[in-house]
């Protein structure tokens, strides 16, 4: 249960902090946070990561209910073991997906608002959705290479070299 409620509060702090970014702020509006490092900005996307597949909201929105769909059957699934870090990056990645999700089913778009600038390069403009979701596969690919040292080498394949 604790997941869900992990996917929940990562929702709501994406949704709420869209919300304040959509409500308050005009579009492309500047708020400098750390110099010209990082800046509040206001965008929309119409695509994916990077504004890739843009205008393909119809495509987002079935590809995002599979994911979502079985995200909570693997949740279901590996809450059963002892295994805590899996379950938690599902929640991450679960709550982001719903995030943008319904900023796509409701207004076609995706509040962006976190902007990067690494000298005269600008990281593309993200929010806390994407953020989840990053942070969440980064634990999945971690959990994968833990998972392989907790797995006992099979002694089958050691030392079965034909001479």
């Amino acid at each position: 249960m604790v997941y869900y409620i992990i996917a929940v509060v990562a929702f709501l702090v994406d949704q709420g902090t869209k919300y304040l970014i959509a409500s308050r702020m005009e579009l492309t509006e500047q708020i400098p946070v750390i110099g010209n490092f990082f800046l509040i900005t206001s965008h929309r996307n119409r695509g994916a990561a990077f504004g890739i597949l843009e205008d393909q909201r119809w495509f987002f929105i079935v590809i995002t209910t599979i994911v979502v769909v079985a995200i909570i059957w693997y949740l279901q699934k590996v809450m059963k073991t002892s295994n805590k870090l899996l379950p938690l990056a599902l929640g991450l990645v679960l709550g982001g997906a719903l995030g943008n999700f319904i900023d796509r089913v409701i207004a076609g778009e995706v509040v962006d608002f976190l902007q990067f600038n690494f000298g005269s390069y600008t990281f593309p403009i993200f929010n806390v959705a994407d953020s989840c979701i990053v942070v969440g596969v980064g634990l999945i690919i971690l959990d994968s290479f833990l998972d392989m040292k907790r797995q006992p080498s099979n002694p089958n394949m050691e030392g079965n070299e034909e001479a």
